[in-house]
């Protein structure tokens, strides 16, 4: 059927479709289409060019802060050392020897317990020294990249003032003062409990020296004097030489800061919670181990087998094979302090900065001080 007015609308439709059709308008399609796309890719490569820098930059600013770390932990070695040689003063000891005293036996007593305690407490305080310090120059330097990230930013507050930096980084001198007198005192009660009834013409090998290390070692790190709780629940004993424990007034923690300065009690409570992690034990303790090591590896120059050993068949490579007299290996422990803590890259020190469980963690504390959602926290 024919119904009036169909033609023109089917003619209507017949030009639109060929209006469609039309191959300009496809042609003019793909052009907006590719101008579209372009910018796109225009924009993801813009995007992944200013993160790629950042990360650059990031990465950059972390390189720099890790030398940052290990010239302050030279640079705090002689602080460290004099203090111990203060507090455990053999040198007084050796002088009277010289003079001949009556009391002779009583002095190498002291002094077999002083030099022990003296090397021994080294070890624990240098160890201390490198990992706590990678904890708050790593969370410091954190939120120094965000303030310098935020530049220009309006409305932005600075997350850590130079005035904040100071005040919340003289919080180490708890591991310098009070946390190493007592650290001195419970090293010193262990010492004197393993090593107070052994005689000074008791003739001790490496290995038997090692033994008694760890028996030292086991004391201290069972220590309960402590109020510290890791969040897996287990007790952290060593970190109440590194910081006061959570009942200590906030004021001080912070150096005699005021209560109302929020930034610096903010930063001190984030260090405390890194403290606590399983991490932080984990990382302290492996460079404990290496330290141990490597103290007994310097003492080893002093139990090379002698002609006549080696004469009687006694391997140059076993550890138990000399042994010598407690009294001599007194002055040889006793000299131990200077290659500890020696601002001088000594092997003992370079091999505590250098580990790479020390330089995995200082990234992780970075990377989680250097990014915004941390604020968010």
């Amino acid at each position: 059927m024919h119904l009036p007015g169909d033609g023109p609308r089917r003619q209507q439709v017949r030009c639109q479709v060929r209006c469609i059709d039309d191959p300009e308008l496809h042609a003019l399609g793909i052009y907006i289409l590719g101008k579209y796309g372009q910018k796109k890719i225009r924009e993801i490569q813009e995007r992944e060019a200013a993160e790629y820098i950042a990360q650059a930059r990031r990465q950059y600013h972390f390189e720099s802060n890790q030398r940052t770390c290990n010239m302050t932990v030279l640079s705090m070695l002689p602080t460290l050392r004099e203090a111990l040689m203060q507090q455990l003063n053999s040198e007084s000891l050796t002088v009277l020897l010289k003079n001949r005293p009556s009391n002779k036996l009583e002095i190498w007593e002291d002094l077999k317990i002083i030099s022990f305690t003296r090397s021994i407490v080294a070890v624990y305080s240098t160890c201390m020294l490198v990992v706590l310090l990678r904890v708050q120059l790593n969370i410091i330097g954190g939120y120094i990249y965000l303030d310098n990230a935020a530049v220009g930013k309006n409305g932005t507050t600075v997350l850590a003032p130079p005035d904040v930096q100071q005040q919340y980084l003289s919080s180490i001198q708890h591991l310098l003062g009070d946390g190493l007198t007592e650290l001195i005192t419970v090293i010193k009660q262990s010492v004197q409990k393993i090593l107070g009834s052994v005689s000074l013409k008791h003739s001790l090998s490496l290995l038997d020296l090692e033994q008694k290390l760890k028996e030292i070692r086991d004391l201290v790190e069972q220590h309960k004097s402590s109020s510290w709780i890791n969040k897996d629940g287990s007790r952290s004993l060593l970190c109440h030489y590194m910081m006061p424990d959570e009942e200590t007034p906030l004021a001080v923690q912070a150096c005699g800061l005021s209560p109302r300065d929020v930034t610096t009690i903010k930063l001190l409570n984030e260090t405390r919670d890194m403290l606590e992690s399983p991490d932080f034990s984990t990382v302290l303790n492996i460079c404990l181990n290496r330290g141990f090591s490597r103290l007994l590896d310097n003492m080893a120059e002093f139990f090379r087998p002698t002609e006549q050993d080696l004469q009687h068949g006694n391997s140059r490579n076993s550890l138990s094979s000399v042994s010598l007299p407690l009294a001599k290996i007194i002055p040889i422990i006793n000299g131990q302090i200077h290659s500890v803590c020696s601002e001088t890259p000594s092997h003992f020190v370079q091999d505590l900065l250098m580990m790479e469980q020390v330089k995995d963690f200082a990234a992780n504390v970075y990377e989680a001080f250097s990014t915004p959602q941390q604020l968010e926290k």
